[in-house]
């Protein structure tokens, strides 16, 4: 009889282990390639002898310069070749780091229970925004205050993760409330809701804030990305 086929979770984990090793191994390796390319002590000098040598030959001016030089260009380590391997060292370490991240991604939110809510808003005049809170299931899962960079940000048009979760197969319910300014500069709170059903596979979710032209006032909307 054939052997049950491995977890994938136990495969990830196993892939970020030698993932792991493979830096530490990288680290040992650039330790020792410090050690390696770092110059020998200089010896102790040796004792004057009891009789002073004899006065060493003249020579001209311009090449006792040059040949005292000589030596201390001929000692001196060439770090360029180190610097490189340092430099691709780093870029391993970042990948390294990338590649752990995306595998805890995996363990802790598989893709047959993962949900998640996403943030953009298109607004410039009725509304600035300043905290968000979502409910699911009538449990408190964010309560998130933006800065003031984080929000020129979303002006930008930029797209904020805002919620990375796990839920069941069936049917739950977001619910979305959005504080800040509002017209005439005035506290500004609403909310927004949406029942939606979790099937098997990963679930989007996108809060949306726009500015409502006609009726002079911000609109909150949450779109299910089918």
């Amino acid at each position: 009889m054939p052997d049950a086929c491995p977890n994938p979770k136990s495969r990830r984990l196993q892939r970020g282990l030698k993932l792991a090793a493979a830096a530490l191994g990288l680290v040992m390796l650039a330790a020792a390639q410090l050690v390696a390319a770092a110059p020998p002590p200089t010896p102790a000098a040796a004792p004057a002898p009891a009789e002073a040598p004899p006065p060493p030959a003249p020579t001209s001016a311009a090449a006792a310069p040059a040949d005292a030089a000589a030596p201390a260009a001929e000692g001196a380590p060439d770090t360029r070749g180190l610097d490189e391997q340092v430099q691709g060292l780093k870029k391993d370490v970042v990948d390294l780091n990338r590649d752990l991240f995306i595998l805890e991604e995996e363990l802790l939110f598989p893709a047959n229970t993962q949900v998640a809510v996403f943030l953009a808003i298109d607004v410039g005049d009725f509304f600035a925004l300043d905290t968000v809170e979502l409910k699911i299931d009538r449990k408190e899962v964010v309560n998130y205050l933006y800065t003031p960079r984080e929000v020129e940000a979303l002006l930008k048009g930029g797209v904020q993760r805002l919620y990375l979760g796990n839920l069941k197969v069936g049917q739950h319910e977001l619910v979305a409330f959005f504080s800040g300014k509002g017209p005439q500069d005035r506290p500004y709170k609403r909310g927004a809701s949406i029942k939606f059903e979790k099937g098997i596979g990963a679930k989007y979710l996108e809060l949306k804030i726009n500015d409502r032209q006609r009726k002079l006032q911000p609109e909150f909307e949450i779109r299910d990305w089918e």
